[in-house]
Parts: structure tokens; C-alpha cells; sequence
């Protein structure tokens, strides 16, 4: 098993604790429960039920979509952005589902774990995933298809107890958060790759010697396992070819692991 990154840990604990005392005291489902149209009465609903859940399998089959995605892609961006990824997700369902079905009271956190979804098959959008544990599909081809399905769902009025608008709302979020995030580091990352081109390390090679030395601390057993798979991968192209084989974002990719590990 995969170790839990930190906020992925919290907010399984968060839905799974938030399941039992809302079926302990049904007053604080019903009173946390999204209802679009008085949004402006109960605005805390924007938030609060993104934690509440029909019945144990609606619980479980989210939580199973976060504890499988979401590891990764924190480790990948970094709690703070995987969290603004996380909620504005979220905030995109309730968003759309004001805008295409304000009467529908929407609960679950779909719309999150679509968003989170989404990202990791941006970043990783050739990894297998094993539907029902036996069929393997690319993870561009599963976020695509849900996009589809959610969107024909939600036109057609097809499966009425599933709020399809808010999973294309956690879509739509995502995606614009995600490239927003793209576009906010741009110049972090053009003002790093002219230092890379600028300052190239001296004839000794020292400035290369410490990069590898940095990158080779990563403790490995606190990686998800796909992430410990490719550091691996990477050290062992600076193996064979040096560390100027390296592109910017796998530099990048390194570097941050030796700041968090």
C-alpha cells in the first residue's frame, strides 16, 4: 500500500468522521446539504457538503477515488495547491449546479475527486488504471469518458439522483485552476531556467556534483509509489547521461522532492 500524503490523510478522516456524526444527528446533514437556489440563506453549504454522503457507498467509492489519485498529484503540486485544487473543485459543483439545477439538493464530494482526477490525468495522462481492478484504461481516456457521461447525463436528465452538473462543474474548476497555477508559475519557471542557462556550474563541475547529491537524499520510502518509480527513473538517466540530460520540469520535479522529503 501507498504511503497517505498529508492533507489526502486529513480529508479521508475529515469525510469518513463527518459521515458518522451526521448519521448520529441527521439535523447537521439536512442543515449542511447544498440546495442551489438558497445558497444565499445557507452559504456555508458551499462547503459543508462536500462531507456529506448518501450511504456508505457513495462514501466509498469517493474515498477510494481520492486515496488512489490523490497521493500523487499532492506530492506532485504541493499541499497548498492540492487543496485550492480540492475545494475550488468543489466550488465548481455547487457553481453549476446553481446555474443548471437549482432546485436539486447536492451532496458528496464528486465534484472534488473529479478535479482531482482530472489533474492526475493531465500530468499522467498515459498511466493504466485497472477499472473494477482487472480492466486497464489510460488515464486521458477515463477522464474523458466521465466528462462525456457527466455531460450526456446531465442534458439528457438520464440517473436523476446523481449530480452530474456539479461532477462538470469539479471538471471545469479544475482545469481553469490548473492552468491558472501553469500561468501564475511561468515566470518563477522562465527566471530558474535562465539561471539554468546563465550560470551554468564551473569547470569542475561542482554546481552538477551538489544537484546530484541533493537529488539522490530523496528518501524513496516516503514517495507514492508511481513518484518513487520515476526519481528512480531520473537518477538513473543522470547515471547514464548526466544531470544536463534532464529537462526543466524534471529538474524542477527533483528539486522540489528535496525540499519536502
Amino acid at each position: 500500500m501507498f504511503p497517505m500524503t498529508p492533507w489526502v490523510k486529513r480529508l479521508l478522516i475529515a469525510n469518513a468522521v463527518a459521515f458518522i456524526v451526521t448519521r448520529a444527528y441527521s439535523p447537521l446533514y439536512t442543515g449542511g446539504a447544498l440546495v442551489p437556489f438558497a445558497v444565499l440563506i445557507r452559504p456555508w453549504t458551499i462547503f459543508t457538503y462536500m462531507f456529506l454522503h448518501a450511504d456508505l457507498m457513495h462514501l466509498f467509492f469517493n474515498m477510494i477515488g481520492l486515496m488512489f489519485f490523490g497521493p500523487r498529484l499532492e506530492e506532485r503540486l504541493g499541499g497548498r495547491d492540492f487543496l485550492w485544487l480540492y475545494f475550488l473543485g468543489g466550488i465548481g459543483g455547487a457553481a453549476f449546479s446553481f446555474i443548471f439545477a437549482p432546485s436539486a439538493a447536492v451532496i458528496g464530494a464528486s465534484a472534488a475527486v473529479y478535479a482531482v482526477l482530472l489533474a492526475f490525468a493531465l500530468y499522467w495522462p498515459y498511466e493504466r488504471i485497472l477499472i473494477w481492478g482487472i480492466l486497464p484504461v489510460p488515464a486521458w481516456a477515463l477522464a474523458t469518458f466521465l466528462v462525456l457521461a457527466s455531460l450526456w447525463s446531465g442534458v439528457s436528465g438520464t440517473d436523476s439522483g446523481t449530480a452530474h452538473f456539479a461532477h462538470l462543474g469539479g471538471l471545469a474548476f479544475g482545469f481553469v485552476y490548473l492552468k491558472w497555477r501553469d500561468w501564475r508559475r511561468g515566470a518563477a519557471k522562465r527566471d530558474f531556467q535562465r539561471k539554468l542557462t546563465q550560470a551554468p556550474p564551473g569547470p569542475d563541475g561542482s554546481g552538477d556534483r551538489a544537484a546530484i547529491k541533493r537529488w539522490q537524499s530523496i528518501d524513496l520510502t516516503r514517495l507514492h509509489e508511481l513518484n518513487r518509480e520515476e526519481v528512480v527513473h531520473l537518477l538513473e538517466k543522470v547515471n547514464r547521461l548526466g544531470p544536463r540530460s534532464l529537462t526543466l520540469s524534471e529538474r524542477q520535479f527533483l528539486e522540489r522532492l528535496t525540499t519536502t522529503h
